[in-house]
């Protein structure tokens, strides 16, 4: 194959890449849009498929738009910059009925429209920078592992971007700086990663906690206090610092509602709500249930979802895995959550959730591959897949968010 070649793009493949062919071949290419015509540079063969650099846009997608970001196609952190943002929300709606297609074998799957968001700017309220070989704070960059260092990132949250404006930190042997914060509470975290877990020494008059994580995820507190809180839909959440928390505040409360909708507990229902974390979505829903009964293996953040319980009745949390846990409860056919790490459900926890015989499984995404392979399990197990529903928690990048519906037929 030529190194330099001119395609016609024709389709957007998960993880951001627009795709053409070239003598049966796929072409993957970054920073590209479906319906382009494009000269680009084969940088990695793979025989099946290659990896390409684009080099130029011949004819320009009426969805192109100038990237606002200077950092974009440098830094790794967004894909999608280039895209209108109408454009980025169809196309991920296309990438989960794709995966459906091909993974779980619907090729009619019922996936409503992504619900975006009305500013898709600003809106993380959790961001981990590296350190460059001089230094300074980062992120790593696109195409290798090397740190890009910023001066501004447009999806923080304003309170993240001045508190990253208002840092001075020189520290030997840092790793990796976090900065997280409650967007409606107003309370901000700095977490810091460094060599051989030395904590530092640390001044300021800023009104924020300061936590070393060590190696082992252990959290040392050095300033202030070892977790802040975050409210979300008129409940207040606290969360420590190696403790998830969705980094879009505003589209958790989407989450939160379209979550309910599906599971739609009655007062004799008892809700099952597995990989629970800080229990943000069994105790939205808890008034609604007869007993809530979540599962978190994360020792730090099950400690937080039992302060946060703390004055609700019907709601038990348990600490373990979930392919360990399952099969120890007595519970009859309970309605299911789960919210699973990237990587999906445990196939043995899949399994054990089945023989619960549960009504109606919801189940949210951060990955539609592995959501459809668990769907073609579940499928498999006697249940069908009612609809998906895409939602955008992650603008300018690829990451796509999903709450699929499924019942027991």
């Amino acid at each position: 194959m030529s190194q330099e070649l001119t395609i016609v793009l024709s389709d957007m493949a998960h993880g951001g890449e627009a795709v053409g062919r070239y003598e049966g071949k796929a072409i993957f290419v970054p920073y590209a849009i479906p319906g382009e015509s494009v000269r680009v540079y084969i940088v990695q063969d793979k025989g099946r498929f290659a990896h390409a650099r684009l080099l130029e846009v011949l004819t320009p997608s009426p969805q192109r738009v100038q990237p606002p970001c200077p950092y974009f196609g440098l830094c790794g952190g967004c894909h999608w910059q280039h895209l209108s943002y109408e454009a980025q929300l169809e196309h991920k709606r296309s990438i989960v009925r794709s995966q459906l297609q091909h993974i779980a074998g619907l090729p009619e799957a019922n996936v409503r429209p992504t619900l975006g968001m009305t500013n898709p700017w600003h809106y993380r309220n959790h961001v981990q920078f590296h350190v460059s070989l001089d230094g300074q704070l980062g992120f790593v960059a696109a195409d290798d592992p090397r740190v890009v260092p910023i001066e501004q990132c447009l999806l923080l949250h304003p309170l993240l971007q001045d508190l990253f404006d208002s840092l001075d930190i020189e520290l030997t042997g840092l790793q990796r700086l976090s900065l997280r914060a409650g967007v409606n509470t107003g309370e901000q975290m700095i977490i810091f990663e460094i060599e051989a877990d030395q904590p530092p020494e640390l001044e300021t008059e800023l009104p924020v906690s300061c936590v070393l994580l060590l190696a082992d995820g252990t959290p040392v507190t050095l300033l202030g206090s070892p977790y802040f809180h975050e409210r979300v839909a008129d409940r207040l959440y606290r969360i420590s610092a190696p403790s998830f928390f969705q980094v879009n505040t505003d589209q958790t409360e989407v989450l939160l509602s379209v979550v309910s909708a599906y599971l739609d507990p009655t007062p004799e229902s008892i809700v099952l709500d597995v990989y629970c974390g800080v229990g943000t979505f069994g105790l939205a829903i808890a008034a609604k249930a007869k007993q809530v009964i979540g599962i978190e293996s994360n020792p730090v953040a099950l400690a937080d979802a039992q302060a946060n319980a703390a004055g609700t009745d019907n709601v038990r949390f348990i600490g373990g895995l979930a392919e360990e846990i399952i099969p120890t409860l007595d519970v009859q056919s309970p309605l299911v959550l789960v919210d699973p790490p990237r990587a999906g459900v445990d196939k043995n926890a899949l399994s054990a959730l089945v023989r619960l015989g549960s009504p109606r499984i919801v189940y949210v995404s951060c990955d539609p591959a592995t959501l459809a392979r668990d769907i073609q399990r579940l499928l498999a197990s006697g249940y069908r897949l009612c609809e998906v529903q895409p939602i955008d928690m992650f603008p300018q990048t690829y990451h796509i968010e999903c709450v699929a519906l499924l019942e027991r037929q």
